[in-house]
């Protein structure tokens, strides 16, 4: 398969990857807001769903982004500087996506530690972490 293909591949999975997991803070933020029940079980069912659909593109992003570095050599690898800043953030992100688990199997047994306004900051932080891999990735300048 050419690396343009990998790449191609690489990219959809991290967007798709990326609208879910922006998407499950913002169900956090209702669902903290909430004080009806039914509500908050539909939540529940909702957050465990998303969070389990976006998962195996995370997993596949980091396939076709190591199936990239391989394809284009540890010499390169070694050179890309831009390429291991970048890589510290998309470990960040990896971070995120887990710890966002972790918050749906509190909210699954009723336990809410954070306000709505907590659950909103969550969820627009690592759109600038987001921005900065992007610009990382294209620009290739470190």
């Amino acid at each position: 398969m050419s690396l343009l293909w990998i790449k191609a591949l690489h990219m959809f999975f991290m967007v798709a990857w990326m609208a879910g997991i922006f998407y499950l803070p913002r169900l956090f933020v209702y669902h903290a807001q909430s004080d009806n029940q039914a509500v908050k079980d539909q939540f529940k069912i909702m957050e465990r769903r998303l969070w389990w659909f976006v998962t195996p593109f995370a997993f596949l992003t980091l396939l076709f982004g190591l199936w990239l570095i391989h394809g284009y050599g540890m010499s390169w690898f070694k050179a890309a500087h831009w390429l291991h800043v970048k890589l510290i953030l998309v470990a960040a992100i990896y971070i995120y996506h887990f710890y966002l688990y972790h918050l749906v199997k509190q909210f699954a047994r009723d336990i809410n530690q954070h306000s709505s306004r907590f659950y909103r900051i969550l969820n627009e932080a690592p759109v600038l972490v987001l921005l900065a891999i992007v610009c990382l990735a294209v620009v290739k300048m470190w």
